[in-house]
C-alpha cells in the first residue's frame, strides 16, 4: 500500500503531465475528460435527485399544515366530541412551546348546488382568533374573510370553499348552496323516519392552498355554524395547536396528553401523515442508492484511464524507476492523478447540479398530477448537508479507484518496464 504523504513537486508534475494525452480536449487526454464528465454527471444527479425529495417532504408538510395544526387534542371515542374543552384549552396555553390553541369542529356534509349537483365536503368550523391564527387558512383566502358576512337574508350563514371544490360545483361568491346536515337530523312523527336538516349557505370566500386534497373538497365554517350542522350544541370536535418548532410537536403532544389525563390525546401532524413521510424517505434512500452506483460506475472510468496511462507509460515508468523514484512515489503520482479526476469532476458536478435544482425549482418547469402528488409542481429544496455528503462519497470513491491502478505502477520492476514494447 502506498504510504500517505505529501506529494512532492515533482510527483505533482508528472501527475499533470499524464492528464495530458495525445489525443487532446481542453489541454486533457479524452480518457481524462471522460471520466471527469462521469463523476460531474453522477454527482449533479444526486444532488438534483436528493434536492426532489427534499422538495417534495417540505414541500408537502407545508401544505399540510395550510389547513392542518400541528397539533390536535382530541377525545377517545369514535364521536369526536369533547364537552368539557375550555378548561383543556387554557391548559394547553399555558405549555411551554405552543404559540396559539383555539378549538375547531370537523365533520363531514353532503352539499348540492342550485342545479342538483352533489359534492362531499370536508367541513372545517373555524373559531376567530383574530391576528394569532392556529394555522395558515386565513391567508391561503383569495375572496372573502373568516367573517362570513352573508349578502343574502334567506341564507343560515357562509362558507368557503377551495377553489377547486367552488370550480367542480360552479358555486362561486354570491351563490348559493346547500349543505345536508344528517348529524343535525329531526325524526318526522308522521313518517317515522329520520329527515335530515338542509341548510342554506352562502359562498362568501375562496381559498386556495395549493394542495389538491384540500382545494378540491374542504369547506369552512364559522364555529358556531358547523356546531349546529354537527349538531354538537356547545361541544367541539378537538383543540387545534401551533407550536413554535412543528418538528416538535410529537414532544409536546406526548407532555400535554400527561398533563391532561384521560380521556384526552394527542394527534401530531407527523403522526397523522406517518405513512406519506415515510415512503417519501424510503424513496429517497432508493434513488441515492440508485445514483451511487452511477457513481461507481463512473469511478470505473477513473479505473480505466489510470490503467491505460499505466499500460501507455509503462517505458517512462520503468526509466523513472532506474532515475532513481521509489515505487511508493510512481504509485502517489497516479494517486495524485486519480484525486485531481475526482475533484474536478466533484466540483463541477456541484455547479451543474445546484444550477439544475435552482432552476426547475425557481420555473415550476416540471408539472406533475396534483390528484396523484397533492403539489401541482416538482420543488427541489437542497440541503447543505446533503451536497457535503455527496462530495465527500464522490471524492472518497474516485480515490479508492486510484488504489489497484496505482499499486501496479509501483510494483513495474525497472528493467522489465524499459524493456515493454
Amino acid at each position: 500500500m502506498t504510504p500517505l504523504r505529501l506529494p512532492t513537486r515533482l510527483e505533482l508534475r508528472l501527475a499533470a503531465r499524464y492528464l495530458r494525452g495525445r489525443g487532446r480536449l481542453f489541454g486533457l487526454s479524452l480518457n481524462t475528460v471522460i471520466a471527469a464528465a462521469g463523476v460531474m454527471i453522477g454527482v449533479a444527479a444526486l444532488i438534483v435527485v436528493l434536492g426532489v425529495m427534499n422538495g417534495l417532504r417540505d414541500e408537502l408538510r407545508d401544505r399540510i399544515l395550510v389547513a392542518n395544526p400541528d397539533l390536535r387534542i382530541l377525545t377517545y371515542g369514535q364521536s369526536l366530541r369533547m364537552d368539557p374543552w375550555r378548561g383543556a384549552l387554557d391548559s394547553v396555553l399555558t405549555e411551554p412551546g405552543v404559540v396559539a390553541a383555539a378549538p375547531e369542529v370537523l365533520t363531514q356534509s353532503l352539499a348540492r348546488n342550485g342545479a342538483g349537483y352533489m359534492a362531499v365536503v370536508n367541513v372545517v368550523g373555524m373559531a376567530d382568533t383574530g391576528s394569532r391564527s392556529v394555522t395558515t387558512l386565513p391567508a391561503a383566502i383569495k375572496e372573502g374573510d373568516l367573517s362570513f358576512r352573508t349578502t343574502h337574508d334567506s341564507v343560515d350563514g357562509g362558507i368557503i370553499l377551495g377553489y377547486r371544490l367552488a370550480n367542480r360545483m360552479s358555486a362561486f361568491p354570491g351563490d348559493v348552496i346547500e349543505l345536508i346536515g344528517y348529524a343535525s337530523a329531526q325524526v318526522n312523527r308522521a313518517l317515522g323516519q329520520v329527515v335530515p336538516r338542509f341548510w342554506r349557505m352562502e359562498v362568501t370566500g375562496v381559498f386556495e392552498t395549493g394542495m389538491f386534497q384540500y382545494d378540491d373538497g374542504f369547506g369552512v365554517l364559522s364555529m358556531a355554524m358547523a356546531q349546529q350542522l354537527d349538531g354538537l350544541g356547545d361541544a367541539v370536535s378537538g383543540i387545534q395547536i401551533k407550536v413554535e418548532d412543528p418538528w416538535q410537536a410529537p414532544a409536546i403532544g406526548r407532555r400535554l396528553e400527561e398533563r391532561l389525563g384521560y380521556p384526552y390525546r394527542a394527534l401530531d401532524w407527523q403522526t397523522q401523515n406517518a405513512q406519506l413521510f415515510s415512503a417519501l424517505q424510503l424513496e429517497k434512500l432508493g434513488m441515492g442508492l440508485i445514483i451511487c452506483i452511477i457513481m461507481i460506475v463512473a469511478a470505473f472510468n477513473i479505473v480505466g484511464t489510470l490503467t491505460m496511462v499505466v499500460a501507455d507509460k509503462t517505458r517512462e515508468i520503468g526509466i523513472l524507476r532506474a532515475m532513481g523514484l521509489t515505487g511508493s512515489a510512481i504509485g502517489r503520482v497516479f494517486v495524485i492523478q486519480g484525486a485531481i479526476i475526482g475533484a474536478v469532476g466533484t466540483v463541477l458536478g456541484m455547479g451543474l447540479g445546484l444550477a439544475l435544482a435552482y432552476l426547475i425549482d425557481r420555473s415550476g418547469l416540471i408539472r406533475i398530477n396534483p390528484s396523484v402528488y397533492f403539489v401541482d409542481r416538482l420543488p427541489v429544496h437542497v440541503e447543505l448537508i446533503d451536497v457535503l455528503i455527496v462530495a465527500a462519497v464522490s471524492l472518497a470513491v474516485a480515490t479508492v479507484a486510484t488504489i489497484h491502478p496505482s499499486r501496479a505502477a509501483a510494483r513495474l520492476v525497472p528493467v522489465e518496464a524499459i524493456r515493454h514494447e
